[in-house]
Parts: structure tokens; C-alpha cells; sequence
């Protein structure tokens, strides 16, 4: 033991110098921050289908596989060229120790030397200066959750250690970290603050949707404990998910994270788990807490935050947003052992109007706007259709369309379909596609979706949306983005559904249409854009 120790000894004392030996120099020179975002595809047909059929758990056809397959196997060359055939999240740590150490300085270094220290001889860290139970650290130390230099992370045996019990070490001690913050005068006046604004009633906020990737998704600013994160608001779910401190400092790389620790008015919800999982595998588990969470100035003081402790598969691929926030009915919320209402039905009874509306543009900037609806952004009078709440979505009826100025058609009988702002494309009932694209010369089904010449001039579509409105969906979003280098096929932005005629009505729909959500009489109400 002593032989290994001293091993140690003279690593880390080898460490040491060469760390001091370096220049200090500005933390994140070394960083470039589209490297962890070399995975985002951008404007991806087949990718942005996949997502959709993955969302609603809908199987994915063998030729759309095929393509995703064809096309992360692309990738994964571009990764290795830049990378060297380093892994990504490998170049990710170097870049965060390069960080550390350049920063170092005489008292942290001692304090790494104890810490490794003491690890290794399985004694705990070893300097144990400052207020562990406020989650205070000393001077030179790592903030609560972060290990030092040469540290394993959190759950994760030091060198030469057996594992131990990592499930309920991990718990306890992230309980620890998340409960140690003590109340601070200006978080407790924000809380305050929210707590007399829902008391009020009367309020109203609006936040700007941004178009990322040609309106591959809309990204909206909202404060989480005074912290300022991007989301992509979601009518399709109803879970409020953020990327946060408490995950691997990989899959941090890019994003600006929400960090509970930071929060004084954040709230552990002991006991309280999440877990989305979609049809492929992929998805994020966490723990569950609640917090401040204001959109343009309208507040809910004890939100429900779902902070992910492990996250897999296609959340990772796209670096722009920090996280959801799910717009549909908490019917459908994936926090057990209790379900938590969302951010509108939380925040619903203190609005000026109990609605929100979605004001998305094409290639330029929209809005969500919560407690009113702003009469400046259609034309004509707004039509409103009964939604059916039972599934936790924003559904209705939708069993005819029309092409350009033809007459309506019948679509599938008994056609479902909801309003899904989570969602980039449009998926209709299989009747409702082959009835459009028949308008198309050219238009052909390839293995991974309906493709059609990027220079066809597309006729409009109109979609019956619960029976009493014909929602007209512009010709020139129905093309979606090119799927070959020479730009001359083009990846049709309507396609089939694959499951009982579900419609998907995502971005795409949004784009021709202001849309508002009527949650005191559970309804929709649609008008086109001025």
C-alpha cells in the first residue's frame, strides 16, 4: 500500500510542477465551442422524420434506418479526421484539464496533491477545509459535485479502489449537495416576488422564438432560478428537462446549463425521478427538484425541474438548446412517483387570459406569449376547435384537405392529429400525403421519405382541423431541405404517419398559422399569420 502511495506521491508531484510551469493564461482560450456540436446534422429530412416517429415511440421503416445509419457512419469520419480518432467526449475532458491546470495556481495545487492523496489512500479527500455543509468550498477548492484535477467523478472509485455501492453513494450524496444551499436575500426576494405575481393574477410574459438550423427548431429564453437557459418549448410533451451541472462534464461541453447549486430558491423533490425513453433506446433519467422559472417576465415560484443525470442517444447531437419545456398536459408527465402539472397549467390561473400562443415565423424571429393574445399577428377572425385532452395532447379531428384551390377531399376516416411545436416536420394521415404529392410530378417514395425536385413549385395544403377551420400550409415550407450534394432532390416537409393515422401537425403547419392554446376551455384557436 505504502509502495503504491508513494507511486502516487511522485505523480502528483510531477503534476504540480509541470502545472505551475505553465503561463497562466484566459480559461476557455483553449476551448472552440462548435466542437461539441460537430455532431447537429442542421437541416436533416431523414433525421428530422426519425426524431418524430422516435418522439411518439412510432417504429421507424428499415430504409429510414438505413439512412441514419449511412449517415452517422459519415459522421463518425468527419469526427475522427478532426479528432485524430480521439472520441469527442475524450478531447472534450482534455480541453476541461487543460483549463484546470492553466489556471492553477500555488494553493490549489496543494489542494489537488491532498485530494489525490487522500483518495488514493482511501481516506477521502484530503483537504477538508471550508463549509461542507453549506456546499461552500475554500479558497483553491472545486465548487460542491466538481472533482478536482485527477479526481473521479462523482460515484466513480478512485485509482486502485474497488467499486462500492455507487447507486446509493451517488443518491446520498447528491441529496447532500442539493440540500446544503442556504437561503440568500435576493433569491428569497425573487421567490417572493413570484409568489406575488400568481397571487395577483393579471400576468402575462412573452419570449422571442428563434429559428436555429432553417427552422429545424424554435429556441426561446427562460429564467430557472434566475439563470437564463434556451429551451425549445414542446406542445408535444410535458416534461420541464434541462441540461445541468450535475452531468458529465462531456455532455456539458457547448451549452449553457442550468446549475441547482447556483439557485438559492431551488427545492430537492426527495424520492421524485424522471425517465424518457424513446423507441430507439435513447432518452435521460434524473432527479427531480422545483424552482423559480419566469418566460418574458411571468412567473411560477415552485416549477417542477427535471435535472438528468444520464443522458444518451439524439439529445446529445444537438448542442443550441439547454433542454424542453413541455407544453401539453401533465397527463402525460414522465416524474414518478407523481406526476407535475407543466409550466402552463401552473402558471394558468394567475394569467391575464388563460392561454399561450405560438407566433412562428418562417427563417426569421417569432414569439410564445403567455396570459393574451395579440391580435396584431393574424388576419381575420380566429377560429377556435375543441381539443381532446384524454391522450394529454392538444388533439382534434382532421379527415379532409385540399390541394391548392381544389376541392376538399375526403382524408382517413376517424383521422386524429395533435399541434406539436416539439416537432419540425408535418406528418398526416397516409391519405392525406399520397393525395398531395399525386399533385406532383416526380414526386417519388425513397427509403427513408417522399423526396421531390428542390425546383418543383409546390401547391398549398389545407388540413382540416377539427372539423370547423381549413388551415392553409404554405407550398413553399412543404420543401424541406435538399438530401443530395448537387441540390436538385429535396426531402418533401410532409409525410406519412406510421401509426393509426395520428397526425403530427409540427413547425411547418406553425409557420402558415398564428395558433393559441386555450387551456380554460381546453381549445385551439387558429388564424393565418399577417
Amino acid at each position: 500500500m505504502y509502495t503504491k502511495a508513494l507511486s502516487a506521491l511522485l505523480l502528483v508531484l510531477g503534476l504540480v510542477s509541470l502545472a505551475s510551469a505553465v503561463p497562466h493564461v484566459q480559461r476557455r482560450s483553449f476551448l472552440a465551442p462548435r466542437v461539441a456540436n460537430d455532431g447537429f446534422t442542421g437541416k436533416n429530412g431523414p433525421r428530422a422524420l426519425a426524431k418524430a416517429y422516435r418522439k411518439f415511440r412510432m417504429p421507424l421503416p428499415a430504409g429510414l434506418v438505413n439512412t441514419l445509419e449511412q449517415q452517422d457512419r459519415v459522421l463518425e469520419k468527419r469526427r475522427n479526421k478532426w479528432t485524430g480518432g480521439v472520441a469527442l467526449e475524450n478531447v472534450a475532458e482534455l480541453v476541461n484539464t487543460k483549463d484546470q491546470v492553466v489556471e492553477s495556481d500555488d494553493v490549489s495545487n496543494k489542494s489537488l496533491l491532498g485530494d489525490l492523496l487522500g483518495g488514493l489512500l482511501g481516506g477521502g479527500g484530503g483537504n477538508q477545509q471550508g463549509n461542507p455543509a453549506t456546499g461552500n468550498p475554500a479558497a483553491g477548492q472545486p465548487a460542491a459535485g466538481q472533482p478536482a484535477a485527477g479526481q473521479p467523478a462523482a460515484g466513480q472509485p478512485a485509482a486502485g479502489q474497488p467499486a462500492g455501492q455507487p447507486a446509493l453513494l451517488d443518491n446520498l450524496l447528491l441529496d447532500n449537495l442539493l440540500l446544503a444551499t442556504p437561503p440568500a436575500t435576493r433569491a428569497a426576494r425573487d421567490l417572493a416576488d413570484a409568489i406575488a405575481k400568481t397571487r395577483e393574477g393579471n400576468q402575462t410574459g412573452e419570449t422571442q422564438a428563434i429559428p436555429e438550423q432553417n427552422d429545424v427548431e424554435y429556441l426561446s429564453q427562460v429564467k430557472i432560478g434566475g439563470q437564463p437557459v434556451t429551451l425549445d418549448f414542446d406542445t408535444g410533451s410535458s416534461d420541464l428537462w434541462v441540461f445541468n451541472s450535475l452531468l458529465p462534464a462531456s455532455d456539458q461541453q457547448g451549452r449553457t446549463i442550468y446549475d441547482p447549486r447556483q439557485s438559492q430558491s431551488f427545492e430537492l423533490m426527495q424520492g421524485s425521478e424522471f425517465q424518457i425513453k424513446y423507441g430507439d433506446g435513447s432518452g435521460a433519467d434524473g432527479r427531480v427538484g422545483s424552482d423559480v422559472v419566469e418566460i418574458g417576465g411571468a412567473a411560477v415560484p415552485r416549477q417542477a425541474i427535471e435535472l438528468a443525470t444520464n443522458v444518451s442517444g439524439q439529445f446529445l447531437q444537438d448542442t443550441n438548446n439547454d433542454g424542453l419545456l413541455g407544453l401539453a398536459f401533465g397527463s402525460i408527465n414522465t416524474v414518478q412517483p407523481q406526476k407535475q402539472k407543466t409550466f402552463f397549467e401552473n402558471i394558468m390561473p394567475s394569467l391575464a387570459e388563460p392561454v399561450f400562443t405560438a407566433d412562428l415565423r418562417a427563417n426569421a424571429p417569432g414569439a410564445y406569449e403567455f396570459g393574451r393574445i395579440d391580435q396584431s399577428k393574424f388576419t381575420g377572425e380566429m377560429a377556435w376547435i375543441p381539443v381532446d385532452t384524454r391522450n394529454g395532447f392538444w388533439q382534434f379531428s382532421s379527415e379532409k384537405f385540399a390541394v391548392g384551390d381544389g376541392q376538399a377531399q375526403p382524408g382517413g376516416q376517424g383521422a386524429q392529429a395533435i399541434a406539436d411545436t416539439g416537432t419540425t416536420l408535418l406528418l398526416a394521415d397516409p391519405a392525406i400525403v399520397e393525395g398531395y404529392y399525386s399533385q406532383i410530378p416526380q414526386a417519388q417514395q425513397a427509403k427513408d421519405g417522399i423526396v421531390i425536385p428542390c425546383n418543383a413549385k409546390l401547391p398549398d395544403l389545407h388540413l382540416d382541423i377539427g372539423g370547423v377551420y381549413m388551415a392553409k400550409v404554405k407550398g413553399e415550407d412543404l420543401n424541406f431541405a435538399p438530401v443530395d450534394n448537387a441540390g436538385t432532390t429535396c426531402f418533401g416537409g410532409l409525410q406519412a404517419t406510421s401509426v393509426n393515422g395520428l397526425g403530427i401537425y409540427g413547425d411547418i403547419l406553425f409557420k402558415s398559422q398564428f395558433v393559441a392554446f386555450n387551456g380554460g376551455n381546453n381549445s385551439l384557436g387558429m388564424a393565418p399569420h399577417v
